[in-house]
């Protein structure tokens, strides 16, 4: 096998490697310039006065709640002695002095009290942190689905509802499997360090940023606000200024145009994309990975801090489709889309989070409906969902009980192949009383 320090474009096209989204605003706190290389975190309001219209669409997003002190305003959840029982274990949501409390089985297999002090996340559900022994946050295992009723939600249910794991396995909500610090920290705030003391066994974790801030993606701010402040930034002097004091510019589709080839029809970057730091901004949380180092920061090369999951058996389908929970980069990496230059934010809005058209809309700003949307190449009546391009080219794989993913491989859809390779197709996966040679003869 290739070795895994090879850089990340080698990686990802020899071995497909894994495990993507958005890039955020930045900006930074008034204050004077540091020297080189030693800018800090300063925080997402600093970014507010420079940056508004780019704040407003942050500020109600999933990265900028992706954590949040358990309040009135932040819990979505029934804490009205609501009660849910699974597996023999009931378990009951109240609330005492302003505090949101659970009842249920501890760390000994023993009913107890603990309380929640973090939301996490925020759709289509919301899971709950709840302080342990030895600077410990452990992710609870029931969570609240918080889509609407008429979709399935409003409920809580439990995220491993077959086999819920006992008091003393490492999955069960107080293991460390489950541990916050440990396995889900890095990706949920800003400047995240660990703090983990070997000689104590327990957790000093900080954060600058309880939530995913400006310079989650732009890296630590201070150099570029003492930029904005200086003469420099209107006479462009010094060299230092080049990059405008960011640790991460995500500039690779300024001045860039996509067009249609009118031979082939397909459609064409204006300039070949020849870095990818915006991927790999993003990759730093949308990848299935191993952290290496929590010393790292938006703009550092990704093999720096994290190692990278490869296409292999049990996480992937023979065939490249995802299989377990591999998030998006790893996908993305084996399309089409990523060998002609696109990048993340071409189809999401980086700093709401939101796709930039609805839809299909948002495949049709390169791929032309009068050739796509027509039903010689969808084969299906316009209207319905086979006639939808992420139908069949980003079929979804649900997590986490109630939370459908899209496959970001763009591939065309391959039945021919499921029989020898076991991988399933979107035919079948849509018409299921049909077989995959019904499906490739269509």
């Amino acid at each position: 096998m290739t070795s895994r320090s090879r850089h990340s474009q080698d990686v990802a096209l020899q071995l497909s490697t894994l495990v993507v989204l958005a890039a955020l605003a930045g900006c930074g706190a008034a204050t004077p310039l540091p020297p080189e290389n030693t800018a800090t975190f300063v925080g997402s309001p600093a970014c507010a006065d420079c940056h508004a219209d780019a704040y407003a669409a942050w500020q109600p997003s999933q990265h900028a709640r992706a954590m949040q002190p358990a309040t009135d305003s932040t819990v979505l959840g029934d804490f009205n002695d609501a009660t849910l029982r699974v597996a023999g274990v009931t378990t009951t949501f109240f609330r005492r002095a302003g505090r949101f409390l659970v009842r249920t089985e501890g760390p000994d297999g023993q009913p107890a009290e603990f309380e929640v002090t973090h939301t996490f996340g925020l759709e289509p559900l919301q899971q709950y942190l709840i302080p342990l022994t030895k600077g410990r946050l452990q992710a609870f295992s029931i969570a609240w689905d918080s889509r609407s009723k008429r979709a399935g939600g409003q409920r809580w249910f439990h995220l491993v509802p077959d086999q819920p794991p006992a008091a003393g396995d490492p999955f069960h909500w107080t293991g460390y499997q489950q541990t916050w610090n440990y396995q889900c920290a890095d990706c949920h705030s800003t400047n995240l360090r660990k703090g983990w003391d070997d000689s104590t066994a327990t957790y000093h974790t900080t954060w600058s940023e309880i939530s995913v801030g400006c310079e989650a993606c732009h890296g630590p701010g201070s150099n570029h606000v003492a930029w904005a402040e200086s003469t420099s930034a209107d006479s462009g002097d010094a060299r230092r200024y080049q990059a405008m004091g960011l640790a991460a510019r995500l500039d690779e589709r300024k001045s860039i145009s996509w067009t249609t080839n009118a031979t082939s029809g397909k459609p064409v970057r204006s300039a070949a994309r020849t870095t990818e730091r915006e991927i790999n901004t993003c990759a730093r949380c949308h990848a299935r990975r191993g952290q290496l180092t929590d010393a790292v920061h938006a703009g550092d090369p990704l093999l720096d801090g994290f190692r990278p999951a490869v296409v292999e058996p049990g996480l992937y389908h023979p065939d490249g489709q995802m299989r377990e929970e591999v998030y998006t980069w790893g996908s993305f990496l084996q399309s089409r889309m990523y060998a002609a230059g696109v990048t993340c934010s071409d189809c999401h809005e980086p700093h709401s989070g939101k796709l930039r058209a609805p839809g299909s809309q948002v495949c049709a700003q390169c791929h032309t409906p009068d050739r796509y949307a027509a039903t010689g190449h969808t084969l299906h009546q316009p209207g319905t969902p086979g006639a939808d391009c992420v139908s069949c080219h980003m079929p979804t794989v649900t997590y986490m009980v109630v939370d459908p993913r899209h496959d970001h491989a763009f591939r065309v859809p391959r039945p021919d192949l499921s029989d020898l390779t076991g991988a399933p197709n979107t035919c079948t996966t849509c018409h299921t009383d049909r077989s995959s040679t019904w499906a490739a003869d269509q």
